[in-house]
């Protein structure tokens, strides 16, 4: 463990419990004049003073962690990216603000996210008021889906109330792995009088996966449906019946800005209790541990597809039981992330889009096969991301296909863990130099940069290479 100096949180969370130094240092059991210099950074955090401050007030050591401060600090060069505020906010000053001050980090990500909305409403205003109305409103991001997006950001993907109520259910039914649709089918009936039908659904049916008829005490699903996607369906609809009081109490918990943003993180929290209904959290991670996170093997085990495995990957993070910490991203061709999940620090900028060098974009040239890639971000980190096209179609000849491109990474110190990396060379010099996107990347000299950073006046040089074509006609 790295030298740690959290003297301000220490004295935050005395504050917080109105304790005296005195009274606090007695439930650490440690010295006064000990914990008067933890609070003056005099001297660093140790972890039995971590395991003491879990014990005592039962705080995870998660909060903290190095992975924590990373967090912040990523989302602070996020928010402070910006030539209207005219200053140049150095990294020593956004790594002091995080370590020291996380409260004060936090609000100003918070700060920032309202402005954003404030943003994208005016402008979707606009886009009334205008001629141009759907040129704009193209353009402007969907506000509650970011802001579902970042309440599982902030939960670090696990939701434990719904993650253990799954698990209970499973274990208690018994539930065979990767035949889940079938049992699944019988519990709504036994329990709750609820017919499932899969056949005689007219072809509107098709765009719909999983229609609820209250009064006739039926469940009706798309015929096209493979069993895993079944089983995923009518496990949602297990939690709307069954766990509607702890939805609604998490999402009151959530402070949400609207009744749209609201409606979106119920439907989110059903499906992730589907995930982990159909993916029990112990069993899953034992399998994947024993797997060597295998996606494909474990596809095959428990009868899901390669995105619901990656999205669950993603969210085992269990206090006592964590698996590999993930993050988890799907695009679409356009670069268009649909899907944003992490259990840690990672994130990629909402600003100017992502990293054309980064490998999840070369999968649609390889549809279906797993790419492998060591990535470098400008902050020196390293990651393994592993990355793999899935198609979706509902119709017949000629219907439109869906296709994204899923990407799984984590940090490259769990590498050993991981299959993907079998024959990989891991070494952080040979790692792909990407970043969170060309609007707030550093890098020079990149060759794929389609926008200069946000606040850097361009030389001569590079001003050509944005106005320039590669070659002109002799």
């Amino acid at each position: 463990m790295k030298k740690t100096f959290m003297g301000v949180r220490l004295k935050r969370l005395r504050e917080q419990r109105k304790l005296t130094q005195a009274a606090l240092a007695a439930k650490l059991g440690i010295s006064l004049s000990y914990l008067n210099q933890l609070e003056n950074n005099q001297r660093p955090l140790t972890l039995p003073v971590l395991l003491a401050l879990n014990s005592a007030f039962g705080l995870d050591v998660q909060s903290f962690a190095e992975d924590e401060e990373a967090r912040l600090i990523s989302d602070l060069r996020d928010v402070l990216t910006n030539p209207a505020l005219g200053e140049t906010i150095a990294k020593a000053e956004l790594r002091e603000v995080a370590a020291n001050m996380p409260a004060v980090g936090r609000a100003l990500v918070n700060l920032n996210r309202k402005y954003r909305q404030a943003v994208e409403q005016s402008a979707a205003l606009s886009a009334r008021l205008g001629e141009d109305r759907q040129a704009v409103m193209a353009t402007v991001p969907s506000t509650p889906f970011e802001e579902v997006r970042d309440f599982f950001y902030l939960h670090h993907n696990y939701i434990g109330e719904l993650d253990e109520a799954a698990e209970t259910i499973a274990r208690r039914m018994q539930f065979p792995v990767g035949r889940t649709a079938s049992a699944l089918s019988t519990y709504l009936e036994e329990r709750h009088r609820i017919n499932v039908l899969t056949d005689n659904v007219d072809d509107a049916g098709l765009a719909v996966q999983r229609i609820y008829d209250p009064a006739a005490r039926t469940l009706r699903l798309a015929p096209n449906l493979q069993p895993g996607q079944q089983a995923f369906q009518i496990a949602t609809q297990i939690a709307i019946l069954e766990q509607d009081d702890i939805l609604r109490s998490i999402v009151d918990k959530g402070a949400f800005t609207s009744d749209a943003s609201r409606r979106l993180a119920r439907i989110g929290l059903a499906n992730y209790f589907a995930g982990a209904l159909i993916l029990p959290y112990a069993t899953f991670l034992e399998a994947a541990e024993r797997r060597r996170y295998d996606i494909e093997l474990l596809g095959h085990q428990f009868g899901v597809g390669f995105e619901t495995v990656c999205h669950r990957l993603s969210t085992l993070q269990r206090h006592n039981a964590r698996g590999v910490p993930f993050f988890f991203i799907r695009v679409d061709r356009a670069g268009n992330i649909s899907k944003r999940q992490s259990a840690t620090d990672f994130h990629f900028s909402r600003v100017g889009g992502t990293c054309p060098l980064w490998n999840v974009y070369e999968a649609f040239a390889s549809p279906g096969r797993v790419l492998t890639q060591l990535a470098r971000m400008p902050d020196e980190r390293t990651y393994l991301w592993i990355a793999r096209t899935v198609s979706q179609s509902r119709g017949g000849y000629g219907a439109p296909t869906k296709t994204f491109a899923i990407a799984l990474g984590c940090d490259v110190r769990y590498a050993d863990r991981i299959i993907y990396a079998q024959g990989l060379n891991i070494d952080p010099s040979l790692a792909t130099p990407i970043g969170m996107g060309c609007k707030v990347c550093e890098r020079s000299g990149c060759p794929q940069r389609a926008f200069p950073p946000i606040g850097r006046d361009l030389n001569v040089d590079e001003t050509r290479s944005y106005f320039e074509p590669y070659a002109t006609p002799s």
